[in-house]
């Protein structure tokens, strides 16, 4: 198992209660990593001078409506920081850990350490996130066209993980849905039409050793979410090491979620759900982007994960 220097690791979620019913999937949908791959909608990091450009203080418009200008971006083009959340601190190609791709020399890690509004600590986890330019390079995809991604997940040993209960890493997919709502009163009320943004995904879970009287650490994914938009756990991650993670989008407008141990390609056996979350049927597939979380207390940095070989593709 890969140690990374302390340097890099900034010394970097028996679960958080979620949900326990999962969705019944009336369909598998179409397995991820299938179609056309789209080729300026991916990233293997093998460039050697691959740099991440951060642009001065992050973005926290959820919190403070503050959209700081210029935007973090790597030296490709292909990733942005998010204006909604902000970027994660410390991103950074390094060489792929054992066990990965085959071939794959370079990969990427993403830690943070001050998540949030820059300047204020809030103790309590909050989230940063990296984006991948999908939409600039090819547009937004509509469910049609089954759009569908896949990406390397490396997960460190159990003694670099933030000591904290609860959400450390998450994988997600923006959608646009059409809401209709009635407003006004008695003879006046008309109908609004509206394009709701919504990111189904996946979140790793940590619990740490002794708490809740648990002699060893354990994680396991969580899965956002079902028809209800409610959290469910997936699987269990036993020991750390590569995950493979994929999500596929069709024209029902439902989300079909799929995991795998390692680095194998997706199969129908990874499927651990399908769902329309929140209720809403999916029309377009914006982009996919990474949360990267810490304890917001200026002191502790966050789990380091690293990511390899996001790809997306297309059926049609």
């Amino acid at each position: 198992m890969l140690r990374l220097p302390r340097r890099l690791l900034f010394s970097a979620a028996a679960i958080l209660a979620v949900s326990a019913s999962v969705p019944a999937a009336t369909a598998q949908g179409v397995v991820p990593g299938s179609g056309k791959l789209l080729t300026r909608a991916l990233d293997d990091f093998e460039a050697e001078d691959w740099q991440w450009v951060p642009n001065g203080p992050k973005s926290s418009n959820e919190d403070d409506n503050q959209r700081r200008t210029p935007a973090g971006h790597s030296s490709n083009g292909f990733w942005a920081e998010s204006m909604k959340r902000g970027m994660p601190d410390h991103i950074l190609r390094i060489p792929t850990p054992p066990n990965g791709l085959p071939g794959s020399k370079g990969s990427l890690l993403i830690c943070t350490l001050n998540s949030g509004i820059p300047g204020r600590t809030s103790y309590e986890p909050m989230q940063d996130d990296l984006i991948l330019n999908c939409s600039q390079k090819v547009g937004q995809i509509p469910v049609g066209r089954s759009p569908n991604f896949t990406v390397r997940v490396w997960m460190p040993a159990w003694e670099d993980w933030s000591n904290y209960k609860g959400s450390h890493f998450g994988i997600r997919g923006a959608c646009r849905t059409t809401t209709t709502e009635q407003k006004g009163k008695f003879i006046f009320t008309r109908n609004v039409t509206t394009t709701e943004p919504y990111w189904p995904g996946f979140f790793v879970q940590y619990m740490p050793r002794g708490m809740d009287d648990r002699s060893e650490p354990c994680a396991a994914w969580i899965v956002r979410g079902n028809n209800q938009g409610n959290d469910y756990r997936g699987p269990v991650i036993n020991k750390p090491g590569w995950w493979t993670v994929g999500m596929s989008f069709t024209p029902d407008g439902r989300v079909h979620y799929y995991l795998s141990e390692g680095v194998d390609e997706l199969t129908v056996s990874d499927h651990v759900g399908s769902a329309l979350p929140y209720g809403y049927r999916c029309e377009q597939f914006v982009t996919l982007f990474f949360n990267s979380l810490s304890k917001n207390d200026g002191r502790e940095w966050g789990t380091p994960f690293v990511v390899d070989d996001p790809k997306v593709y297309s059926l049609y």
